[in-house]
């Protein structure tokens, strides 16, 4: 039952946003014209489990999925769940294999998602440097 709520809430919430609220914390700091024009943070990274995969992965060649799951304490289902998004987006590539008779699956960060990655921080610095002088 407080599912069902909760999904209305959220309904009603989403239709009374506008544009603006819509556009994220940049346009917020950004402010004025600039606003319109200042770009949205890359959503996909922006989630805190998705951000912590493609970090890790950054600053390693692969890693395996227990690796990640040790590195970020995320559940199998999390986990899963996130660096399939991340796939999908072409941020990640995942193999699948056998070591031994064990499945091993392996995650490496792609050409797409270093750039993605490179976007994401550049803007937060900047989110940053905009805060620090206002």
């Amino acid at each position: 039952m407080a599912r069902a709520s909760n999904a209305a809430r959220n309904t009603r919430r989403a239709a009374d946003e506008t544009p603006a609220d819509r556009a994220g914390p940049s346009a917020a700091v950004a402010g004025g014209a600039a606003a319109a024009t200042a770009p949205a943070l890359d959503q996909i990274i922006h989630e805190r489990v998705r951000l912590g995969i493609i970090s890790a992965l950054a600053v390693n060649d692969a890693l395996t999925f227990p690796d990640l799951k040790r590195l970020l304490g995320a559940t199998d289902g999390n986990l899963s769940v996130h660096a399939r998004k991340l796939e999908d987006a072409g941020y990640v590539t995942c193999t699948k294999g056998f070591e031994g008779r064990v499945p091993r699956t392996e995650f490496r960060l792609t050409d797409v998602g270093r750039a993605a990655l490179e976007r994401y921080l550049d803007h937060m610095e900047a989110l940053i440097r905009a805060t620090r002088a206002g």
